[in-house]
């Protein structure tokens, strides 16, 4: 388990990608949503709830997600939030663009000396 001095924060524009990674999946509300992203992240990401709301609404907005009210299954009214035709597609995109800068950024810290 992570402690969460041990956690980092997460890089600009990355939080957009991690939400929609995590609604690929199916529907979800905002704490199953954070939830998913603790399990998957091993802990190591700490979420700012605010930051996490604020993202929903801003993708939303963007129509890259559509949400409801339904009941949890905890019997709480809550939004779930899924993804739409436009957030899969946005989703592929940032995919590819963060799979490019991590392999360069591999790249580069595992090079050895010289020129």
């Amino acid at each position: 388990m992570v402690r969460p001095e041990d956690s980092v924060p997460l890089l600009k524009g990355t939080l957009d990608l991690l939400v929609l990674k995590s609604l690929s999946w199916g529907p979800r509300h905002g704490y199953a949503v954070s939830s998913w992203l603790e399990q998957h992240a091993g802990g190591t990401f700490g979420v700012d709830d605010s930051a996490l709301y604020q993202a929903l609404q801003r993708m939303e907005g963007r129509g890259w997600l559509e949400a409801e009210w339904d009941t949890t299954e905890n019997n709480r009214r809550a939004r779930y939030y899924r993804l739409t035709t436009a957030g899969r597609k946005q989703l592929s995109a940032e995919t590819a663009k963060w799979s490019r800068y991590s392999e360069a950024m591999r790249m580069v810290l595992t090079a050895e000396g010289g020129r």
